[in-house]
């Protein structure tokens, strides 16, 4: 059950995955008031929820509107000139939970105060179908309570892990930030290779999609690892043992996935600082 008073400043695709994860898990659509220059028109919910209110712009925040967390998922690029407009309510003890990419606590800090009680989020994209798993470090100020605050709001876009160091973040969005991507790649490659192997291009695409969301959902509920299912399913001198001394040589899938992985992290410091 979500309860308490929230300010979604910005409601794109992840803003409103993350508003319909809540009003799934109990919020009230009156506790929430969201800042979107789209307007309503931008925002699908709001023909299920007429009772939410959306504003253009900050100014027409109701002055006695004190939310109890203040939710920003807007474009990184627009942080600069947003966040000063919000730094009252560092005033008010409001929690701070950001899931704008690659802006880090002390940029918050440097525009909301230096005593903002600040969360720093990275969900990835299948929070969309509250399937994703978000990733979050906290500043000092940010007291147990509040964790568990931004615990719960994120645990509705799938699960949510923390770190103590945010230095990892670069590396959890290398990750899982970026992941998704890799899988979708998978299967587009996948895909290919089966039309070169002979298949008609609409049967090799539904083997690969098939293919790569029910191996990703039997890997969500299986207890063993994915190297154990690996193992499974592959007999040897077979079919998978063939392709997998491809796969797993030394140029192979391990080595590549290092090499994108280190890349998504640098480039991520490099946005970031």
């Amino acid at each position: 059950m979500i309860e308490g008073t929230i300010l979604l400043v910005g409601c794109g695709k992840m803003g409103s995955a993350l508003l319909e994860g809540w009003f799934n898990r109990g919020l009230n659509p009156v506790d929430v008031i969201i800042v979107e220059p789209a307007g309503r028109a931008a925002i699908p919910l709001c023909t299920k929820h007429p009772a939410l209110t959306v504003l253009a712009k900050p100014q027409d925040i109701p002055r006695d509107f004190i939310p109890d967390v203040v939710v920003f998922a807007f474009k990184p690029q627009t942080a600069a000139e947003a966040l000063p407009q919000y730094a009252s309510f560092a005033k008010t003890q409001s929690l701070f939970l950001s899931i704008v990419a690659g802006k880090t606590i002390a940029f918050f800090k440097s525009h909301l105060g230096t005593g903002a009680a600040i969360v720093r989020a990275m969900p990835n994209t299948p929070a969309a179908i509250g399937k994703g798993i978000s990733v979050l470090t906290a500043a000092p100020e940010v007291s147990p309570v509040q964790r568990q605050v931004c615990d719960v709001l994120m645990a509705a876009a799938g699960e949510v892990a923390w770190v103590a160091d945010e230095g990892l973040m670069d590396a959890v969005t290398a990750v899982s930030g970026s992941g998704p991507a890799y899988v979708f790649l998978l299967a587009e490659a996948l895909a290919a290779a089966g039309k070169a192997a002979g298949l008609p291009q609409a049967l090799a695409e539904q083997l690969a999609r098939s293919t790569v969301a029910g191996s990703g959902a039997l890997l969500a509920q299986a207890k063993e690892s994915a190297a154990q299912l690996r193992q499974n399913v592959t007999s040897p001198n077979g079919t998978t043992a063939a392709a997998l001394g491809i796969l797993m040589s030394d140029k192979g899938l391990e080595p590549l996935m290092t090499q994108a992985v280190s890349a998504a992290t640098k480039r991520s410091r490099e946005l970031s600082g």
